[in-house]
């Protein structure tokens, strides 16, 4: 039973889930810092105050077509709920959102685990 609890499996792979959506997040905020730089500074418009999920439904922000596949090969997505096939059919399950007043960006991942807050701002 000792072995077991020192090894913990489940906790392992929550935290290697939790890793790559470090990295997604990363790289979701650097294409848009990308998109951002070759756009005399403008973020994509469908960006607002309102952190909102990244994906093709209708409330989503739909920031695929702008960011793929030049400023990522193709759309991160949350390991355990999110999914990409194409641009027009996918949801990341990350959230985006410009502060009103800095205009800095702030991707997240809500579906983080073992109490950790995954956000970036920039």
């Amino acid at each position: 039973a000792i072995v077991i609890i020192a090894i913990n499996p489940g906790r392992q792979f929550s935290q290697a889930r939790n890793a790559q959506r470090w990295n997604d997040v990363n790289a979701v905020l650097n294409a848009i810092h990308q998109y951002a730089v070759d756009n005399n500074g403008s973020v994509p418009a469908a960006i607002d105050s309102t952190p909102t999920n990244i994906g093709s439904a209708g409330a989503d922000k739909n920031l695929c077509a702008l960011l793929s596949p030049t400023y990522v090969s193709s759309m991160p997505f949350d390991p355990t709920n999110g999914s990409f096939t194409s641009c027009a059919a996918y949801n990341t399950n990350y959230r985006v959102s410009k502060d009103a007043t800095t205009g800095r960006v702030t991707v997240a991942a809500p579906s983080a685990e073992l109490s950790v807050t995954i956000s970036v701002s920039r």
